[in-house]
């Protein structure tokens, strides 16, 4: 998608400040974090979301997205981590390129909404 914020991002040409690129994602830190440590992983497939990704990803994208968010929640997530992902309007999707929120560092409460 040529104006998409997060394809921008995995094309190189929006900088960030990235903690993991391979083929299959990108992760780099929260423009506003919620927590102390706070990644975006994001696939280098564009889907708007979770449903549209399932639907035209393989199996090998699928799981390196969702081991990337495994391995930077353990990196930074020692004692504890969370990982967010939202679809649509009323769950708080703003960028529409499906992407999961690793949030690490401080006590998570509950409800998260």
């Amino acid at each position: 998608m040529p104006d998409c914020l997060f394809c921008k991002i995995v094309r190189k040409e929006i900088p960030a400040n990235e903690v993991l690129r391979d083929e299959y994602v990108v992760a780099f830190r929260d423009l506003n974090p919620q927590a102390p440590t706070h990644v975006l992983v994001v696939p280098t497939l564009h889907a708007d979301h979770l449903s549209d990704f399932a639907a035209k990803a393989d199996g090998a994208h699928i799981t390196r997205f969702l081991q990337a968010a495994a391995e930077l929640g353990a990196r930074f997530g020692p004692n504890g981590y969370r990982v967010v992902m939202n679809e649509g309007p009323e769950a708080g999707q703003t960028v529409h390129h499906l992407h999961a929120h690793v949030l690490a560092g401080r006590r998570m409460s509950w409800p998260p909404g």
